[in-house]
Formats: structure tokens, sequence, C-alpha cells
């Protein structure tokens, strides 16, 4: 191959790539400048940001080069791109319009003078392409827009890829966030010679939105020390200093894939260093120097639309056409023949080796359906429902050793789902000492105290056709909830572009919740992110709340076999009683999670059909989430004792989603939820969360005013269970009093009653104060069957 020649067709590539760029940003006409420019041929609205672009077709050039010559070295390794600054997307278009891979989604993106003219006019226009790279945009499983995430996407791509190279650009800006700054560690777990690799670039280009970065104000020195200090090899190219900054970084970018594939075909076995380049360059590079007396090239205001008034300005315009004109664009393109001159298929590798056609970042191509375990019913004495949902678990990872993962905050022991660690280990790349346990080179259960690497790592492995698991204490997946919603917009998208084919749903555990607070506290917390889920009105969102361990497992192989939603499961991990069968579980959420008992009748009922006006209850106790349906089990066995003459129905939502009660396939219709909650009996509804989350839910249904609804209310501490219901007003007493309050007819038992469970509960809580334990009554209950 000829290298000489290969350099002149990069700076090519990169001048046609920038020259589309800008015209993205500004041009609605006249794409071609073959008149001179004029004020009708700028877009009324100039949208986009410039600053990062020529950085992005700089190193796109780059990656085709080394992609031939991978190819001809026939070493099996396929490169694709990671765009951190996603509002560069100009840029990443303009680069897959030209290697043709726009055109093989979009029949109008053809690379000829009409497509051109296509990427351009509606490039940031209403209808139009957006201003951030999207689901829309072949190759991208980041949009870039909320910046952070990029690396530990790319690792998750990585996983189980071992011929995937992923080179990840990070803006200099991107690399001053926390979710960058804990990624640069997972070269630390991941094994790059079972896995694929993850080449970072850290693009220098010195400045953020109006002001300098601190990475670009480190000294050469400084930078290589941080990221050898990181385990990192770094690479430093510089256009301030280059004579030639493309020989330079063509340079570069040869050792960084010699050294990749040393490691990859070497095999040397334990932690060794991977490459990363940092590559400085101009911020703006190749655009307009100053405009105004202000510098612009190299600076901030190059950040985004340098010449914002070239509509109306002439010295601005006349600025635009010479930007324009010094890429020689008519060098590059034919404009009478309307397509590029030979040089550009000379110089591109074969079309499956393109960039933005990487087979392995395609999950439509490397999608597989996870092979799950039969369901067992669980025969231990109490309901151990984190141990349950583990050993399922551990069978999944049986069935599937190549396609399956779960990543937990080093929280797989203490959420009690080390069940897995039979089957496999921890993945961990620095030496392993003899006492500790459960570590492997090739551990599939990926653990690092970052969330936001979690996160990113479970999207890229996801959104690249595999499937996996996060966990996490209930109280801390709110770490994560912006990086959820950003993922559930991409999701979003993505079930509109025909390409894409089906994901594996976004599956979150969630335990250590609020309610046992015996040796965490106020911080431990937090149960919002479920609200969060709720939120999305897009089809996407459903939580399970299940009240066993027999429920628990249900749920979960159903969120395993779930596609493109994202599902939360939250439950408790201490030994609590078991409700339900296998099959009563199994049939509840059949009917959208939905458990209904008649106390008057002694009956389960399964058929709403047969739930008739003519035979309503008094009272409906409902509950949502194991601990407050434990209590609300315990208080109607309080009323059944002591009013038995009062008709209670128990209903028990295990399944909650945007559209409502139950899941997306099978939502309480407002129908059904009459006949189950009547039209107007009273309801006390006891939740896990938020009270404000479940009345969102009620709020469309019938009559919700006459729904009591109680739930978390932000008060805790370090105490007994027990005390933790009664500080939040949901214990089985608290539940009774309301029950008696809403049926009392003026019945003076019913008011001498709701007075002696308030002393019941004054007297346990005083014996929990006393003894550092809940009183016996509380402690020894237990559950034998709904009715009393």
């Amino acid at each position: 191959m000829n290298s000489g020649q290969n350099l002149k067709n990069i700076k090519k590539f990169i001048r046609a790539a920038n020259y589309l760029t800008v015209s993205q940003i500004f041009l609605q006409d006249n794409f071609l400048l073959e008149r001179e420019l004029k004020f009708d041929d700028i877009k009324p609205r100039l949208l986009g940001h410039w600053g990062s672009c020529p950085g992005v077709n700089h190193v796109y050039a780059h990656l085709l080069n080394i992609q031939k010559q991978l190819d001809f070295a026939k070493s099996g390794l396929k490169t694709a791109f990671m765009l951190g600054p996603g509002h560069a997307f100009p840029a990443l278009q303009a680069n897959l319009f030209i290697e043709e891979t726009l055109s093989k989604i979009d029949k109008n993106a053809v690379r000829n003078l009409q497509g051109i003219a296509y990427i351009s006019k509606n490039f940031s226009w209403p209808g139009g392409f957006p201003s951030h790279a999207s689901p829309f945009t072949p190759g991208v499983i980041l949009e870039g827009g909320e910046l952070g995430y990029s690396l530990s996407t790319a690792f998750g791509a990585v996983l189980d890829n071992p011929n995937l190279v992923m080179t990840t650009l990070i803006g200099d800006g991107e690399a001053e966030t926390g979710p960058i700054a804990a990624a640069w560690h997972l070269n630390k777990l991941i094994n790059p010679v079972e896995n694929g690799v993850v080449l970072p670039i850290l693009h220098l280009n010195g400045y953020k939105i109006s002001g300098p970065t601190i990475f670009g104000s480190m000294s050469d020195f400084e930078l290589i020390q941080f990221f050898h200090g990181a385990g990192w090899e770094p690479k430093i190219v510089d256009e301030y200093s280059a004579e030639d900054f493309d020989f330079e970084l063509s340079k570069v970018f040869s050792s960084a894939f010699r050294d990749i594939s040393r490691i990859k075909f070497g095999r040397k076995n334990g932690f060794v260093r991977l490459p990363m380049i940092i590559m400085r360059s101009k911020k703006g590079s190749s655009g307009v120097a100053e405009n105004n007396g202000e510098k612009i090239e190299g600076n901030s205001l190059a950040h985004q639309v340098p010449l914002l008034n070239a509509k109306s300005d002439e010295k601005e315009l006349k600025k635009l056409e010479e930007w324009l004109k010094s890429y020689k664009f008519e060098e590059l393109f034919d404009f009478e023949k309307g397509e590029f001159k030979p040089w550009l298929d000379d110089f591109l590798p074969e079309k499956s080796s393109r960039i933005g056609q990487n087979r392995f970042v395609d999950a439509n191509l490397n999608f597989a359906e996870l092979r799950l375990p039969e369901i067992r019913e669980r025969i231990s004495e109490k309901s151990l429902t984190m141990n349950a949902v583990g050993d399922f678990l551990k069978e999944v990872f049986k069935k599937n050793p190549e396609n399956f993962r779960f990543f937990s905050p080093d929280e797989t022991y203490s959420n009690k789902l080390d069940a897995i660690f039979k089957v496999t280990s921890r993945s961990w790349q620095r030496e392993i000492k003899p006492w500790e346990k459960d570590l492997a080179k090739n551990g599939r259960v990926t653990e690092i105290l970052s969330e936001h690497s979690l996160q990113g790592l479970l999207q890229g492995y996801i959104l690249t056709g595999r499937h996996g698991v996060l966990t996490s204490y209930e109280a801390f997946a709110p770490i994560i909830s912006s990086m959820m919603d950003q993922y559930a917009k991409f999701l979003a998208q993505s079930k509109e572009v025909k390409w894409r084919g089906d994901l594996a749903s976004l599956n979150y555990i969630l335990t250590s919740t609020g309610w046992r607070q015996d040796h965490n506290g106020f911080s431990h917390q937090n149960p919002s992110f479920i609200d969060e889920v709720l939120r999305r009105e897009n089809g996407i969102g459903q939580i399970f709340l299940p009240a066993d361990d027999n429920s628990a497992v249900v749920a979960i192989s159903k969120m395993l076999k779930s596609r493109n939603n994202i599902n939360v499961l939250v439950a408790g991990k201490t030994p609590e009683p078991r409700y339900f069968s296998l099959e009563s579980a199994q049939k509840q959420l059949e009917n959208g999670g939905i458990f209904v008992f008649d106390s008057w009748k002694n009956q389960e009922i399964t058929d709403w059909n047969l739930i008739t006006e003519d035979d309503e209850p008094d009272l409906i106790l409902a509950a949502s989430g194991d601990y407050v349906f434990k209590e609300t089990v315990a208080a109607l066995q309080v009323l059944l004792h002591d009013v038995p003459q009062v008709k209670i129905r128990l209903v028990y939502t295990q399944a909650l989603c945007g559209k409502g009660i139950g899941t997306f396939e099978n939502t309480l219709s407002k129908s059904i939820f009459v006949k189950i909650f009547t039209k107007d009996k009273p309801v006390i509804f006891t939740f896990h969360g938020y009270a404000k989350t479940l009345k969102s839910i009620l709020f469309d249904y019938e009559n919700p005013a006459r729904i009591q609804i109680n739930g978390y209310e932000e008060k805790g501490s370090t105490t007994t269970p027990f005390d933790m219901l009664a500080r939040n007003r949901v214990s089985r007493y608290d539940i009774a009093v309301r029950a008696l309050n809403l049926v009392n007819k003026g019945a003076e038992v019913f008011e001498k009653l709701a007075i002696e469970y308030q002393k019941r509960q004054n007297d346990d809580l005083h014996f929990a104060r006393e003894n550092s334990v809940d009183a016996p009554e509380i402690e020894d209950w237990e559950y034998s069957s709904f009715s009393n």
C-alpha cells in the first residue's frame, strides 16, 4: 500500500468532510458554490457546533485508512467509532455520507449532488436531521447529548466482541465529568484478549462553550502522568507543534493499532496497558481565524456557529464563502458528473468494513434470544426473594455463557444474589491475592463502585444485541436516573427506526430497600427511581414489586423475556412470609400482576367476570410492595378477628407501568378496575414508594378521590423494621385504624378498637426503643392464610 498516496487521500477526505460539515450548518441552497454566495443561500436559523467537528473528521479519515490496512493484513479486527460529543453530529453525518453508509438506510442520501443538498438542507431543520447523533444514525449507540457516558458504553460494546476495536472520541469538556473519571478504570476489569478493545481518543481542543478546559490546560508531562497512573499508555499528537498534523496522526494511529494487535494476538495473560491517543488540536481548526477583531479558531468562540450573522452581514457572508472555498471542493467532487472523483473509492475500504457499517454494533445482526431456565417452586421455610432471584440468574448464566452479563456496584453479596458465583466470577485484570474470592480474568460479573459506569456498560452491551441485569441498592439507583432517562429517549426513538430491530430490555434489580434500616439509615432511603421510570409515557418503563420469592422469580423471567422496555424489580432481601404458590404467582402475572381475595367468601378471585356489583366489599385494602403488603395482610387479620362483619377485599398489585396498573401487555382497563375496586367503595392503598407516584398512576381510573394512598413519607433512621413503618404511618395498626374510620357508622366498638390499636402500636414502639428489637407480637408474626 502506497503510504504517500494514502496520506494525500486522507487529507482529501478531511477536506471533503469539513466542507460538507460547514455546508450542513449554513447552507440551504447553492451547495457547490457554483455562483456567488447570497443571503438567500443561508439558513434562517444557524444551528450546530462547529468547534469539535474538524477533530472528528481527522479521526474518522484515519480510522478508515487503518481499517483498510487491517483488512489487508487479514487481522480480523473491525473498528467502530463512538462519538462522545454528540453535538459534533454534522461531522459524523458528513463522514457517513461520504463512505456511503447513510445511503444504505436513507435512499435520499445518495452520494451525489442531490444527496449533498439533502443532508445540508435538512440538518437541524424541522422534520429533518437533529443537531446530535441519534438512533436514526447508523452505527450510533450513544447520543452524546448529556455528556460522560461514551467510555463506559464503549466498554460495554466490546464485551464478548473480541474482534471489535471501539475507537471512542472523548471531548476534553466531557472528560471533566464524573462518569468519565470512573470509566477510565474499566481497563482494570475487562480482559482485552477475550473481549474487544476500547481505544480512547482524548480530543484536546482546549475550550468548552465559553472557557478553557482543565485537560486542555495540562502539559504533556501532566497528561502522561495522569493517564499512565490510570493504567493507559498515552500517545500524544499535537496540531500546534506538528509540521504535518495528519502525518503525525497517521503514525500515532498505526502505533496504537500495532499495540492492540500485539495484545490481542500475543494473548498475554493479566493486566496490560492499552494505548490511548491524546489529540491536541485547534478548536474549529481550518475555520474562520477571526471575526470582528475576536479570535475564533483555537478559542471558545468556535464552539458553536462562528458566523452567526452570515444571513444579514455582508462581511460575514464573504468570510463564509472564503471558508468554504478554502477546502477546494471542486478538486474532490466532479461537478459535471455529480459524483466524487476516483480518489475516494481508491481510499475507502470495502463497504462491509466502513466504519458506520460495523456489524458488531448492529444489534439487529447480533441479537439472539436468551435461553431461560424452567422456574421451580420455592420450598424453603421462609420466602428469600433475592436468594431465589440469584438462584434463577445462576441458571441463566449456565444456559447463556456468551451473551448474558451481570453488573453490580460491589453489592452482589450484600443483595443476596451471590448464587451466581457458583457458575461465574467477577472480572478482574489486576493481581488476585490468595484470600480474595470470586475473581477471575474472564468473569462475567462486573463490579465497580460507579453506578454510571455500570449503566454505561449495560447500555453498550444491550445496544449491541446482548442481555444483562444491573443491581443496586434502591436508594442509590437515582444516581443514574438521568442516564436512564437519556437511554429511554434513545430507546423510544429506536422504535421508530425499522432497521434497528428489537433489543433486550434494560433490567434493574433494586433491593436493600428503605423499609429495612437495621444498620444503615436515612441516607439509604430513596424510592424515587421507580417514580422516574413510571413517568415514561412512551410505553417503555414498568415496575415489578413482587410480594415473595415465587412472584419474584416469575417477574425476573418475564423481564428477561421482554423486549425494548426498561424493567425494574424492587424487593427486599430479608426472610419474609411466602404468600403465593408458583402457580398462583404465574397466574397473577398473566392477569397483569394483580391478586384479589374476598375475605367474606374466603376466596381468591382470578376471573374478573365472576365479580358482580351485588356482592361488593365494604372496604378494599390494597398494597404494592412486599413489606407494605405484609403490613396490609397483618392489618386484614387484625380486622377480621375484631370486626368479622366487615366485608374486606384484599388487592395486591405487583406490576405498574406508565399506562396504569399492570404490565404493558396486560394493563388494568378502566372497566376491570371498577370491577375490582368498585365505583365508590373506600380504598386504602399502601404503597412501597412515594404516595404521589401511585397517585399519578391511579389518576385516570374511576373516582380516585376515594382512594387513600399512603407510602414512604421521608421519615427514617437506623431503627427496627416496625419503627420504620410506623414513622411513615404504614404499619398494620395505621392501616387498621384508617379502615375502622372509613367503615365506622358511629359504632362505639369501632372507636374503642381504634384507640386500642393505637395503644398497641405505642406499646410496640416503646418496646423497640427499650430493647433495640421489635416486640414479640411483631417479630414473631407469621402468615398462614389471608383469612383469619
